[in-house]
């Protein structure tokens, strides 16, 4: 998210776009606890900023502490942990914002999911391993594996890996089948397999090319050379035109998966049972993208479908949309059917009561006259 959209989005949910580069409130060891000092450098003993502070729970592990003295701030706190990596604190609405406009922008790229596979396949038919055709080789990956897309820090400060940052160690193939063991995120152990013999013959070439890195490419001088994740998020924006990043194709597979697996059978009658259903549902899910349970069904699975299950509704069986999601997987068709449905239910309902609160302004202003006079 551009600092632009942000400063909208902070601005719509009624919270202030703050950054820790703004003069803030500071930590400091004080005995067995902290001191704190507000952006002058004087000592803070405003109970209710105090307060603040204790609710927002800053690990006493955290150095460099920043502190926003704007209860209303988008950002509360900002400090970096044992490892030295910068972590956040946000303030509780900013996060149902940015969880809504997550879950919002799914349809959006399951629309322009077509689009992007149909370049993916010209780019992996090009003659040369270059930068293009591997660029597209690690997004057909991402699209089948669900793989996280790495980050050179956690390669580099916790020996766990993704796509881009995958090693040549960490493949074999046989044939047309490709197998990645790596460790992954929180230190587990990952075996993902795919059986596709362009892909295959790709990533042998990319594992034949001078270097530890996994996924390099030639550029035109015969020079070799890596990608990262910025590489696949630009490539997505031009296959796209829209401001999509490989985290998508995970919150996208988590939905899709999560609405096979709780339509599978026949819903329960019982509402333990139907518990136990979403739970073991989450839990498929987990193991296919490499998270625990809790975060899975937190940010990678589309609240609405756990609640069209819930509900009793239908997982449908056509799809009435834009053209464009016609050439989706028919699991996904399924999936965007249902969301494009509880999406129009819930238009209904918010139509809904806006006629009812207007209808209630209304009344009360036409009878506002008369308790005037009875007052």
């Amino acid at each position: 998210m551009s600092a632009l959209d942000a400063a909208t989005c902070a601005d719509d949910a009624g919270l202030v776009y703050v950054t820790d580069a703004q003069p803030g409130i500071s930590r400091r060891r004080a005995g067995t606890g902290f001191a704190y000092r507000d952006a002058k450098g004087r000592p803070l003993r405003d109970a209710e900023t105090l307060a603040r502070i204790r609710r927002l729970a800053i690990p006493p592990a955290w150095t460099e502490v920043w502190i926003c003295p704007d209860p209303r701030g988008h950002i509360q706190a900002v400090g970096r942990d044992a490892r030295g990596r910068k972590q956040y604190r946000y303030h509780p609405r900013w996060r149902e914002v940015r969880d809504s406009t997550k879950y919002e922008r799914m349809l959006a790229f399951a629309a322009a999911l077509p689009a992007i596979r149909a370049r993916v396949d010209r780019d992996l038919r090009r003659p040369q391993l270059d930068r293009v055709k591997v660029l597209a080789t690690v997004v057909r990956l991402l699209d089948t594996t669900h793989i996280r897309i790495g980050n050179p820090e956690y390669a580099h400060s916790n020996d766990s890996y993704g796509l881009t940052t995958m090693r040549d160690r960490h493949v074999k193939i046989h044939g047309k089948h490709i197998e990645f063991r790596f460790r992954g995120k929180s230190g587990k152990q990952h075996v993902v397999a795919v059986d596709d013999a362009r892909l295959a013959k790709i990533v042998r070439s990319c594992r034949d090319v001078p270097g530890q890195e996994l996924f390099q490419f030639y550029d035109h001088a015969g020079t070799h050379h890596a990608i990262g994740s910025a590489d696949v998020n630009a490539y997505l924006r031009a296959c796209s035109g829209s401001e999509f990043s490989a985290k998508d194709f995970r919150t996208f597979a988590g939905t899709v998966l999560a609405a096979e697996e709780l339509w599978r059978d026949p819903r329960p009658e019982q509402k333990y049972r139907r518990k136990q259903a979403v739970t073991r549902a989450i839990e498929r899910v987990a193991g296919c993208l490499g998270n625990t349970a809790t975060v899975c069904r937190k940010c990678y699975v589309h609240p609405s479908v756990l609640d069209a299950y819930e509900d009793g509704a239908a997982l449908p069986t056509t799809l009435r949309g834009p053209r464009t999601y016609q050439a989706l997987r028919p699991e996904e068709r399924r999936a965007v059917a249902l969301l494009l449905e509880r999406q129009r239910t819930a238009g209904q309902r918010t139509l809904s009561a806006r006629l009812a609160a207007s209808l209630k302004q209304r009344r009360a202003a036409r009878h506002e006259p008369e308790l005037r006079r009875a007052a």
